[in-house]
């Protein structure tokens, strides 16, 4: 699944949830955001800017949920979880023994652990609260262009 499809599979309320975080806390990404909205849904920025937050909110998850968005979307998702949820981003990374610096990967391209350590890893940071972030983590990670995991695909579309 690439970022795009998982910023369409949001619910609205979720994915409005989520960029309001984004703005309360990287602005910068949220305004990044809009403006891909503007420019795939033709319209002028003042109009979305008055606008209540959910309508500005629904028009970035219809935008990002194209395929040309695919990038912006994975920086979107990126920025959340870097910026918002750091702890959740940390945890998972830590459970997989990935080398990072406060979440931020060391390498450009981790090498796959093991498929029973990725399996187990999955299983026991979804099962360790009901935290709906923690479904979307681990499928915005997989979603990145520079992880290549079967196993974690192939968990994630079991349902996991």
């Amino acid at each position: 699944m690439r970022s795009f499809q998982i910023v369409a599979s949001l619910p609205p309320e979720r994915a409005c949830a989520v960029l309001r975080s984004l703005s309360e806390k990287v602005p910068v990404v949220f305004a990044q955001a809009l403006g891909a909205a503007c420019i795939a849904l033709r319209t002028r920025p003042i109009y979305f800017q008055r606008q209540p937050f959910e309508k500005r909110a629904e028009a970035i998850r219809r935008a990002l949920s194209r395929v040309a968005a695919d990038p912006v979307a994975a920086e979107v998702l990126a920025a959340y979880f870097l910026e918002c949820r750091k702890p959740l981003l940390v945890e998972w990374l830590d459970l997989v023994g990935i080398a990072h610096k406060e979440g931020v990967l060391e390498s450009d391209t981790p090498a796959a652990p093991a498929d029973a350590k990725v399996r187990e890893a999955a299983q026991g940071f979804l099962a360790a609260d009901e935290d709906p972030d923690r479904r979307l983590l681990l499928r915005a990670f997989a979603a990145q262009e520079a992880i290549d995991w079967p196993a974690l695909d192939a968990l994630l579309a079991e349902g996991a």
